[in-house]
């Protein structure tokens, strides 16, 4: 080997390990943890009841009053074979979307179009 094939063998070998971090792709969409939802009673259970189907983001994009939220609940119990959940529990997850969620101003085009309301 010559001089210049043993420096470069020898730079690598005392060089310190390279840490390659794998990126997201651009537009990747990070998952949700429960820690990442705002801290109000309810936060968990919400967050597993919500998740159980789709993504949490597909609920924190809405913003409903609680009428609103319970009506959700009924059409995605109704229509989309969510449990039914009725009771201190319910109250207590409609408690937090309601306070988490709550309803957002209209947009100049038109306003807000949920994709749950009943039709």
């Amino acid at each position: 080997m010559t001089r210049f094939t043993w420096a470069i063998v020898a730079a690598l070998a005392l060089a310190p390990p390279l840490v390659v971090r794998a990126q997201e792709p651009a537009g990747t969409v990070r998952d949700q943890t429960v820690e990442d939802l705002p801290a109000h009673p309810g936060r968990e259970e919400t967050f597993g009841l919500c998740t159980a189907c789709h993504a949490y983001r597909l609920v924190s994009n809405q913003g409903m009053s609680r009428e609103r939220w319970d009506e959700t609940l009924t059409w995605m119990t109704e229509r989309q074979n969510m449990p039914d959940i009725q009771g201190p529990e319910r109250a207590l997850i409609l408690d937090y979307l309601a306070t988490a969620h709550p309803p957002k101003a209209p947009s100049r085009t038109g306003g807000f179009q949920n994709p749950f309301a009943p039709q």
